[in-house]
C-alpha cells in the first residue's frame, strides 16, 4: 500500500477532536468519507496498514485529505451521513434500497393528505413507511388503509370545488374530502392519524382509541357508528393475529441479521412493534472488494435510520459496531427519548437475533445465490460443454416484448459463478414491427461484442441465449459477421431445460440436480429478470405518454395546468369518474 505524500503530511496536522475525514481522488473527487472520535487517532490508523482490501485501494487512489471537526461524535456521524448522501463516495457502502423496494408516502404538507406508492424518498415534509418486501405489501397495505380510513391515493387538487366526488367514495374507500360537505377537516385528520399509527405497526393504539371511541358512541345512542367501529376493530385484530410471528413484552424493537461472503452482503431486519414481529426488510450489497460485518453496519445504520419515519426503542446488533454511543445518541434525540443498541448474549433476545441471522443467510443464498459450490458448476460446464477451461466469465442474454412492441434485450454478467450487477445492460431493438426473436437476439448480440472488441478487445469464455436452436443460430450469426468463431455459445430452451450447442444435431439433456445445468439456469433466469424488468420501464414511459408531449412550446408546467382544466370540465361535465388515480376511466378525454 502506498500513501500520497500530501494525503500524509494532512494527517500529520489532524486535530484531537471529533469530526469526519474525507479522502478524494486528483479531481477532487470523494472517495470515501469517515466519522471519529478523534481525527488525528482514526485517519491514522488508516496510514499505519493492516485495513480491508477495499480501503487499502481508496488509500492507493487518494490524493488529498480533507477533514472538518465538530463538537460531539454525534455531530460527526449526522455531518458524514449527509456527506454520503450527497457525494455518493465509491469507496462508502451505500444504502441503495430505495431504488429496490417500495415505500408508502403520506403527504403531511398537503391540507388532504394522501397515500402514494413510491420508490423515492424525498425532504419534502411527507411521511415514509417501508420498505416493503415483497412489493406487494405495498399495493396491500394502500387498500386496507383505504378500506379502513378512508384516506385518498388521487393526485387531483383538493379545494373541495369539484361537483361530485369519485368511484371510491361510492365504494367508501375515500372520506371525499374533494366535494365541500362530504366532510370536515377534523374527521379527514383523524384518519390521516389512524393510518399512521397502523402504517408504523401500532396497532395498539389504534385499537384502544376505536374502543374509547365505540364506547362513546353507544353510551349516545349511536348505534350505527359504533358497529362501525366494532367492524374496524375486528378487521384490524384479524391482520394483526395473522401477522403475528413472535412475541415480546409490548417493545418496539429492530434486529439485524448480517451474512457477508467476500464481496457481496446481506442484511435482514425483523420488525417489532408492540410486541410483534410485524414485517421483515432485506438490504443487499455488492461491490469488487471483500466487506466485513462491523463495518457495513457501522456505515448503513445512520443511512437506513435517517431515511424512516419511526425509530423503534430497541435495535438489537449481532456484533458491536464503530460508533454505536454516537449513532444512539443521535437515535436518541431525533425519537425525544433513548434508544437502546445492545447485543443480546443469551435468552429469547439472543434466539431471535439468531434467527434473524439465519434468514439473512437464506436471503443471502437466494439473492446471490450462492451454494458454495461454484467451482464444482463450473468445472461441470466445462466438462458437459468440452470447453478448455471453466467458463470464468458467463455473459447471457434474452429479449422481452409485449406482442412485438417495445423490444428489449437483457444482458447479465456472470464471473466465478457469480452476478456482476455493475455490468449488466440492456438494448432497445430497432427496427423490427413485429415479435422477432432471432432478428432481436442477432441485433443484441452483434452490437454488444462490436462495442466490447472495440472498448475491451476480449471476449466472455461462454455465451447463453435463452433460446432453442433458432435462437442460437441468430447469435452465431452474428459473431460471424464480427469475425468471431471461436468463443463457446450455448442455448438453453426453457420448457424442456434442454442445451443446445454448436455443432450438436441433437440438445444435450442433464439431470436437473446437475450443477452445470443448475449454473446455466440461473444465468438464464437473471437475464430473463433483467430483461423483462427493462421492458417494462420502457412499456411505462410510453403508456404514460400524452399527446401534449408532442406539442412544441409545451413545457411541464403548462402540460399539468391543462391536463388538470380538462379533469375538471369532465366532472362538471359529469363524465368523469377517476382521474388520476381516483378509481375508473376518464372518458372522452383528447388530451392524453
Amino acid at each position: 500500500m502506498t500513501v500520497d505524500s500530501n494525503v500524509a503530511a494532512v494527517a500529520r496536522e489532524l486535530p484531537d477532536r471529533p469530526g469526519i475525514y474525507v479522502f478524494k481522488d486528483g479531481m477532487g473527487k470523494p472517495l470515501y468519507v469517515g466519522k471519529a472520535i478523534s481525527l488525528r487517532k482514526r485517519v491514522a490508523t488508516y496510514l499505519s496498514g493492516g485495513q480491508e482490501r477495499r480501503l487499502e485501494v481508496m488509500l492507493n487512489e487518494a490524493r488529498a485529505l480533507d477533514f472538518l471537526s465538530t463538537d460531539s461524535e454525534a455531530e460527526a456521524l449526522l455531518l458524514e451521513n449527509n456527506w454520503i448522501k450527497k457525494h455518493k463516495p465509491r469507496f462508502n457502502i451505500l444504502l441503495r434500497d430505495d431504488k429496490t423496494y417500495p415505500y408508502l408516502k403520506l403527504t403531511m404538507a398537503d391540507a388532504s393528505p394522501r397515500l402514494a406508492f413510491t420508490r423515492r424518498i424525498r425532504n419534502d415534509g411527507a411521511e415514509y413507511f417501508g420498505p416493503y418486501l415483497p412489493a406487494g405489501l405495498a399495493r396491500k397495505a394502500i387498500k386496507l388503509v383505504q378500506r379502513l380510513f378512508g384516506v385518498r391515493v388521487c393526485t387531483i387538487s383538493i379545494d373541495g370545488s369539484l361537483p361530485r366526488p369519485c368511484l371510491y367514495y361510492d365504494m367508501r374507500r375515500c372520506l371525499g374530502p374533494c366535494v365541500d360537505g362530504l366532510t370536515d377537516t377534523r374527521t379527514y385528520s383523524k384518519a390521516v392519524d389512524d393510518a399512521r399509527l397502523l402504517l408504523q405497526g401500532r396497532t395498539r393504539d389504534v385499537l384502544a382509541r376505536f374502543r374509547r371511541e365505540m364506547a362513546v358512541a353507544a353510551d349516545g345512542q349511536r348505534y350505527e357508528e359504533a358497529a362501525r367501529l366494532r367492524d374496524l376493530i375486528d378487521e384490524i385484530q384479524t391482520i394483526t393475529q395473522r401477522r403475528k410471528l413472535s412475541s415480546m413484552r409490548g417493545e418496539d424493537v429492530d434486529i439485524y441479521g448480517v451474512a457477508v461472503h467476500e464481496s457481496t452482503a446481506a442484511v435482514l431486519v425483523l420488525v417489532m412493534r408492540a410486541g410483534q414481529v410485524l414485517d421483515r426488510r432485506e438490504l443487499f450489497w455488492e461491490e469488487s472488494q471483500e466487506l466485513t460485518g462491523e463495518r457495513l453496519l457501522s456505515e448503513l445504520l445512520p443511512q437506513v435510520y435517517d431515511r424512516t419515519t419511526f425509530i423503534p426503542k430497541e435495535i438489537h446488533l449481532p456484533f458491536a459496531v464503530e460508533g454505536a454511543e454516537a449513532l444512539a445518541g443521535w437515535l436518541s434525540e431525533r425519537k425525544g427519548e433513548r434508544v437502546y443498541i445492545r447485543m443480546p448474549a443469551r435468552g429469547p433476545k439472543a434466539q431471535r437475533l439468531a434467527l434473524a441471522g439465519r434468514n439473512a443467510e437464506l436471503a443471502h443464498k437466494r439473492r446471490f445465490r450462492t451454494s458454495g459450490g461454484e467451482p464444482e458448476a463450473l468445472q461441470a460446464l466445462c466438462d458437459h460443454l468440452g470447453l478448455v477451461d471453466p467458463p470464468r466469465r458467463i455473459e447471457g442474454f434474452d429479449i422481452s416484448n409485449f406482442q412485438g412492441d417495445q423490444n428489449v434485450a437483457g444482458l447479465v454478467v456472470f464471473e466465478h459463478g457469480k452476478m456482476r450487477k455493475s455490468e449488466y445492460r440492456s438494448f432497445n431493438i430497432r427496427g423490427l414491427s413485429g415479435p422477432d426473436d432471432f432478428a432481436a437476439i442477432r441485433q443484441a448480440v452483434e452490437r454488444r461484442y462490436r462495442r466490447r472488441l472495440e472498448e475491451v478487445g476480449e471476449m466472455p469464455d461462454l455465451i447463453l441465449i435463452d433460446g432453442g436452436r433458432g435462437q442460437l443460430n441468430a447469435a452465431l450469426e452474428a459473431l460471424a459477421n464480427l469475425g468471431v468463431e471461436e468463443t463457446p455459445v450455448a442455448g438453453l430452451a426453457k420448457r424442456e431445460e434442454e442445451v443446445y450447442l454448436v455443432g450438436n444435431p441433437e440438445p444435450l439433456r442433464l439431470p436437473r440436480a446437475d450443477p452445470g445445468l443448475q449454473l446455466l439456469q440461473r444465468v438464464r433466469d437473471e437475464a430473463h429478470r433483467f430483461a423483462r424488468d427493462r421492458h417494462r420501464r420502457r412499456r411505462k414511459r410510453k403508456t404514460l405518454h400524452s399527446r401534449l408531449d408532442d406539442v412544441a412550446g409545451i413545457g411541464p408546467k403548462r402540460r399539468r395546468q391543462l391536463l388538470t382544466l380538462r379533469q375538471s370540465r369532465s366532472y362538471s361535465r359529469g363524465r368523469g369518474r377517476g382521474d388520476s388515480g381516483c378509481g375508473g376511466t376518464a372518458r372522452g378525454s383528447s388530451l392524453v
